[in-house]
């Protein structure tokens, strides 16, 4: 299986290439820098990642807004945070003041706790992958037998069926 998506994004760079020694052919020098940034794998992988952040985003707003908040309003004493604000008067002139939502701030830095608290845990995880996939290559490597010990056990072998023949 890794081996067809090997095979499926070289075939992919390849047609990149391809596509991008077409337009340098016929596009100035600017085009032609502009089309090997963009088909840098960096550049797909951010786009990606930023589309997967927007949509994590909506989710966290929502859990946020819908399920987290009306439980702490609950709790202390039927609050709606979105409705909290502070009016601040207009000193300057006639007219009405300005309402300062700070609610809706604790909602944003509620939000924002929570998408942090998953990045943490999301590279927590990574790095503990990580730490585990070193240890197991590493034991795999003192188990194995050394490039010294595996020809001694290959010339044994050969001076085995040579001396039976």
């Amino acid at each position: 299986m890794g081996n067809k998506v090997k095979d499926a994004a070289k075939a992919a760079k390849e047609r990149a290439n391809t596509a991008a020694s077409k337009i340098s052919k016929k596009q100035p020098k600017v085009v032609k820098e502009f089309a090997e940034f963009i088909n840098k794998g960096n550049v797909i992988d951010l786009a990606v990642g930023v589309i997967i952040g927007g949509a994590f985003g909506k989710i966290v707003t929502a859990l946020v807004d819908y399920i987290i908040m009306p439980v702490v309003g609950m709790i202390v004493g039927g609050v709606d945070f979105s409705d909290l604000y502070i009016t601040v008067p207009n000193w300057l002139g006639d007219g009405t003041g300005v309402a300062l939502r700070y609610g809706l701030f604790l909602q944003a830095v509620v939000d924002f706790l929570i998408v942090a608290f998953c990045v943490f845990v999301f590279v927590k995880f990574i790095n503990q992958f990580k730490l585990d996939f070193k240890k197991e290559m590493e034991d795999a490597a003192e188990t194995a037998p050394s490039k010294e010990d595996q020809m001694i056990a290959l010339l044994e072998d050969i001076k085995k069926n040579t001396s039976k023949k």
